[in-house]
């Protein structure tokens, strides 16, 4: 009897820990650290390195940090991407930076960049480790941060194969945190 309560009681706090979010990037009123310069694949500085934390200035900004292209990232860039050309008015931005050293990212990229019809969101490349002070964690495979006037609104983080429809939904739904007035 006492062994059997022992062995749930692992099993319920060893799966209680396992359902935790992983805690990655900016978090929740904090500001965004700042300047970045990661290598553009599309958008107007395609092929450069370019800032686009300093490009979109105090506006609504979704930023998204991913180490790996998979189809249900696809479906929130395109999410995102609408998003973004819907809410023009404000000004609003995005953009993907891919934390990858891989020589063959930059091609892969631009393919989905044109298969995505891509509009507004800027794919661009990075280092492993992430920019400098925005703490991304190694175990997150998805960080997405949602700001305006450079301070976070929502945060959403997952581990590798964690993002699904409903996820992709409550981020687009977040959205509006950064567009209302």
């Amino acid at each position: 009897m006492i062994r059997t309560a022992a062995v749930a009681l692992v099993l319920f706090v060893g799966s209680a820990f396992a359902a935790e979010p992983v805690k990655s990037g900016p978090q929740v009123g904090e500001k965004v650290p700042g300047p970045f310069h990661p290598l553009n694949v599309n958008g107007e500085m395609a092929g450069k390195k370019h800032c686009l934390f300093c490009e979109n200035g105090q506006n609504p900004v979704a930023m998204i940090f991913a180490r790996e292209v998979d189809t249900n990232l696809i479906e929130l860039i395109k999410k995102i991407d609408a998003a973004t050309e819907a809410n023009k008015a404000c000004e609003m931005g995005s953009f993907v930076v891919f934390l990858s050293d891989d020589k063959d990212l930059e091609a892969k990229l631009k393919t989905v960049a044109e298969k995505s019809g891509l509009k507004k969101c800027v794919l661009s490349i990075d280092n492993p480790a992430g920019p400098k002070g925005y703490n991304v964690a190694e175990k997150s495979d998805i960080t997405v941060v949602l700001y305006k006037d450079r301070k976070v609104e929502a945060n959403h983080s997952f581990e590798k194969g964690k993002l699904d429809a409903k996820s992709i939904e409550a981020i687009v739904a977040d959205v509006k945190k950064i567009t209302a007035k």
